[in-house]
């Protein structure tokens, strides 16, 4: 049974999140590929997915299969997550830090040498984590414009 305190532990073999998603292994490991995904990697190199890994997988297939929004828009769209505001992050770090200047890919696809998320574990980020299912994305949206 998944409760809120193993939301985020991952638990799924890739082999097993692909059979509840009702997709190829292949597939998963393109979404990871894509910057869409980050599982957890054991020293193995094996793959483990948690609930949450398995709710921002089933909003990506809604958008790409319902929506019929490509992956590159899935990315546009996580891209536009305000990093920078949740993690307040000050100007002069904004002006070097590419996923504030840019909008192609989210902020933990990008590789940070020198910003303040140098060394941050970009799974157990708020940014990624907060922002794991549809409903979070939609709330932040409308939430931003009604400011």
């Amino acid at each position: 049974m998944i409760t809120d305190e193993n939301y985020n532990l991952p638990l799924l073999p890739i082999r097993k999140a692909a059979k509840i998603l009702e997709i190829s292994v292949h597939t998963l490991r393109m979404y990871e590929k894509e910057g869409l995904i980050i599982p957890f990697k054991k020293e193995s190199s094996h793959r483990l997915y948690s609930s949450s890994d398995i709710e921002r997988l089933k909003c990506i297939r809604k958008a790409i299969n319902e929506s019929k929004i490509s992956i590159a828009g899935i990315k546009t769209i996580y891209s536009m997550i305000p990093c920078f505001q949740i993690l307040k992050c000050s100007q002069t770090d904004r002006e070097n830090c590419k996923a504030y200047n840019e909008h192609a890919i989210p902020c933990w696809s990008y590789n940070h040498i020198s910003n303040p998320c140098k060394g941050r574990e970009c799974r157990s980020c708020r940014v990624y984590l907060d922002y794991s299912d549809c409903g979070s994305i939609k709330d932040f949206i409308k939430e931003s414009f009604s400011k």
